[in-house]
């Protein structure tokens, strides 16, 4: 079942490689697969793409998270809490500082 929501979200980053929805909702696909760098490849590419796509700093913390990269992790969190308060996005701002509190 998840291989062809993957197949599809590649098919659609083949076709426009900018989507960075598609991108993202691959890392989602990846993660639920337990597929973690690959996961981390597309959450940084998202990043990457559109700094300003806030939900991905979440899932991009919980990776280095996993990967036992906490300072990493930090970092990441940090910067999305910037980003999602540049955008008053409150929620997606309490979430990251509740991750990042956990961390800590």
């Amino acid at each position: 079942m998840s291989n062809t929501r993957i197949e599809n979200l590649r098919a659609i980053l083949e076709a426009d490689p900018q989507d960075t929805f598609a991108r993202y909702a691959l890392g989602l696909e990846y993660l639920s697969l337990n597929d973690i760098d690959s996961a981390k490849d597309m959450f940084e590419e998202t990043m990457i793409l559109d700094p300003n796509y806030v939900a991905v700093y979440y899932q991009l913390g919980k990776v280095y998270e996993l990967l036992g990269d906490e300072e990493t992790a930090r970092k990441v969190y940090e910067k999305g809490i910037y980003v999602a308060a540049s955008q008053s996005d409150e929620h997606t701002k309490s979430e990251l500082e509740q991750a990042l509190s956990e961390l800590l």
